[in-house]
């Protein structure tokens, strides 16, 4: 039941022939002979099949499986290129950072971790919206979480689920909502923070070096990105003020 990105890719390819072909999930299990759960949860890329139920899956949809290679994480690599051409206001909307600061309005929080790294310029991928609070602002949290519907990650089954949403319970601290993914870094004190301001907005942000010592993964992209613009000039003029 583990959640990698190959099985995601699967489940997206899935979904759009699926669509693409006027299909309900109903239907392309009935053409399969499979159940429409099993092409729920691939679609989800929460099950992978065996290789057979995925040939009829894809056979179903006139489409067939082929196999290519690539540089690890090759796919990081080409979402900060393409980030790279994008401007910055797009990048924001994309991650739906503002979508997620006007829904959680007046709980105290400052932007963290990935998140930060591109309201402060960087182009790197955002799939979550990341945020830094207070332990005495858990309360809030929870019921703003309760509020939105949220499911919490599972940590065992890789998928969201009904966990305990409270942050003071065992579990990851990442959070599927009505605004979006949310993952929290709970501290006894909100850290020190700088504003960055877009257009009208202005946004409460973690500073990049405080970000890149306390989040391992914005600390990599950070990297990565940081390596194509030393490896392409063009690129540095282009983009050189995400530091």
């Amino acid at each position: 039941m583990t959640t990698t990105r190959l099985s995601t890719l699967l489940g997206d390819a899935l979904r759009r022939q699926r669509e693409l072909h006027s299909l309900t999930q109903r239907e392309l299990a009935d053409r399969a002979e499979v159940s429409q759960t099993t092409v729920a949860r691939v679609e989800r890329g929460v099950q992978t099949p065996n290789m057979a139920t995925l040939e009829r899956l894809f056979a179903a949809v006139d489409a067939q499986l082929t196999v290519g290679l690539e540089p690890l994480d090759a796919h990081v690599d080409a979402a900060i290129v393409e980030l790279t051409a994008r401007p910055v206001a797009e990048r924001i909307a994309a991650a739906g950072v503002d979508k997620a600061m006007d829904g959680l309005g007046d709980i105290p929080f400052v932007f963290d971790g990935p998140t930060a790294a591109l309201l402060q310029g960087a182009p790197v991928p955002v799939p979550a919206v990341d945020i830094a609070l207070a332990w005495r602002d858990a309360d809030a949290f929870t019921e703003w979480l309760t509020r939105k519907y949220a499911h919490r990650w599972h940590e065992k089954w890789q998928e969201f689920g009904y966990l305990a949403l409270d942050p003071r319970e065992p579990g990851a601290h990442r959070w599927q909502t009505m605004v979006g993914e949310i993952r929290a870094r709970m501290l006894d004190e909100l850290p020190e923070a700088i504003e960055i301001r877009h257009g009208e907005r202005r946004y409460r942000v973690v500073p990049l070096a405080e970000v890149e010592i306390t989040d391992a993964r914005a600390a990599g992209l950070l990297r990565r990105y940081r390596r194509q613009r030393a490896e392409s000039p063009l690129g540095a003029r282009r983009v050189g003020s995400a530091g």
